[in-house]
């Protein structure tokens, strides 16, 4: 039998009951281990973090140097104990520094992935398999009706319109952490090397991603104020900013701009519409369909547990490959990334 009785669902998110330390936890807590940057994960407050090196400078970047009281940075596969529980993080393939977090305890290994992806990204390493007894996933888009692209074939319908328009200003949005350095370094391998220019928002973080190897080429902040065409031209250039920056004064001053939305959500052709976007790519950073399933394969456990997402479909494939399943409906944690 697998012993899971010493990791709970708590009102702080999941919660390793010897370690007294929460995973991802949605309040400040005293002791948390963190799978990676992204805010709906990586919080501010807690006494103690654990974490990969990356995701801590992710968060100090994000937060302040002062987000949390103390921090222990882990590299991966290194081995560590916390209250009897041996502790690694495993890379997931999400983003820079994100990690599986490994558990073993009275003879039960324990996976909880966090959010993670199985397609090719030049900014972070790859999703490592390992077998465990239970295996946590997300369930982002955990629907038979996602099936993802090769992020290389949608690069190339972006350098595509490109050529098609050459008079108009490409403007992409892409979320600040992991999207967009991603689809930087995705362009940069089919070719371009001209400058790219980027939403002010991102520049911390590009420089962040830079300063652990992950080559960007030349980048440029857009201005903030008027744009004075005779000193810059936008016109036929990238411009990479977050979604959020769309509908704002700053999009308004662009010269007739073609807009560009990066998600896996695109697949969903009603979205793109509504968000006024000419051209949807699909390009996600979480795992469609075929890849949780072949991820849930892989790592031959017992016990799925799904922690957020379209739990209902997974659990109903789970249960017919003969697997225990069940949905552990952990609330805070968004799609944001997307």
């Amino acid at each position: 039998m697998v012993d899971t009785s010493w990791l709970k669902i708590s009102k702080h998110g999941l919660y390793i009951l010897p370690a007294d330390a929460y995973i991802d936890p949605i309040n400040p807590v005293d002791k948390a281990i963190i799978t990676h940057g992204h805010a709906d994960h990586a919080r501010a407050g807690h006494k103690h973090v654990i974490a990969t090196e990356q995701t801590l400078a992710i968060m100090s970047a994000r937060y302040g140097a002062n987000f949390a009281n103390s921090k222990t940075a882990l590299t991966y596969n290194e081995q560590f104990r916390v209250g009897g529980v041996g502790v690694r993080l495993i890379p997931a393939g999400h983003v820079l520094g994100s990690a599986q977090i490994v558990l073993e305890y009275v003879n039960t290994k324990i996976i909880a992935a966090g959010d993670y992806k199985r397609r090719w990204d030049p900014t972070c390493l790859g999703f490592q398999v390992e077998q465990c007894d239970v295996f946590i996933t997300e369930a982002t888009f955990g629907l038979p009706i996602f099936s993802h692209p090769e992020p290389e074939n949608e690069i190339k319908k972006l350098m595509q319109v490109r050529d098609l328009f050459p008079e108009r200003s490409i403007v992409i949005g892409a979320y600040s952490l992991g999207k967009a350095q991603r689809l930087i370094a995705l362009i940069r391998e089919a070719g371009f090397d001209e400058t790219i220019f980027i939403h002010g928002a991102m520049k911390k973080l590009c420089d962040l991603y830079q300063s652990y190897g992950i080559q960007l080429g030349s980048l440029q902040t857009t201005p903030t104020g008027k744009i004075d065409r005779q000193q810059i031209s936008l016109e036929n250039r990238f411009i990479i900013a977050p979604p959020s920056a769309m509908g704002t004064k700053w999009a308004q001053r662009l010269n007739d701009p073609l807009i560009v939305s990066a998600s896996g959500w695109m697949q969903v052709r009603q979205r793109a519409k509504q968000g006024g976007v000419e051209l949807p790519l699909v390009i996600s950073d979480h795992a469609d369909w075929n890849d949780i399933l072949r991820t849930i394969q892989e790592v031959k456990a017992t016990e799925i547990w799904v922690t957020h997402g379209r739990e209902d479909a997974l659990i109903h494939a789970c249960r017919k490959m003969g697997l225990s399943a069940k949905a552990l409906s952990l609330i805070g944690y968004e799609d944001e990334s997307e």
